[in-house]
């Protein structure tokens, strides 16, 4: 239950992705799965972090907690992505 709370919350992060001009690498596609990337690692690192251990937690285990362990891995990795695509769109413009 653990990494279906960590996949959905990268998925709900990644919508917001559309407030900003598409310039992530890869597209919106790109952003996906950037997002759903991130918040499956930092899910893992988090709770082996808080619970002493790497395993996912199962459905008596997760709580809301577990559930927020994912929104700094799909932000951080959402915004690689982001500054990655606009450095390579400026160097294509500088190319022309």
């Amino acid at each position: 239950m653990g990494m279906l709370a960590w996949v959905i919350m990268g998925l709900a992060l990644w919508h917001y992705a559309i407030f900003v001009p598409d310039r992530f690498w890869g597209g919106i596609v790109g952003a996906f799965i950037a997002s759903i990337t991130g918040a499956i690692i930092s899910g893992l690192l988090i709770n082996a972090a808080a619970r002493g251990g790497a395993a996912i937690p199962g459905r008596h285990g997760t709580d809301v907690a577990t559930v927020l362990y994912a929104v700094p891995g799909a932000l951080i990795a959402m915004a690689l992505i982001y500054l990655l695509g606009a450095a390579h769109e400026r160097a294509n413009q500088q190319r022309i």
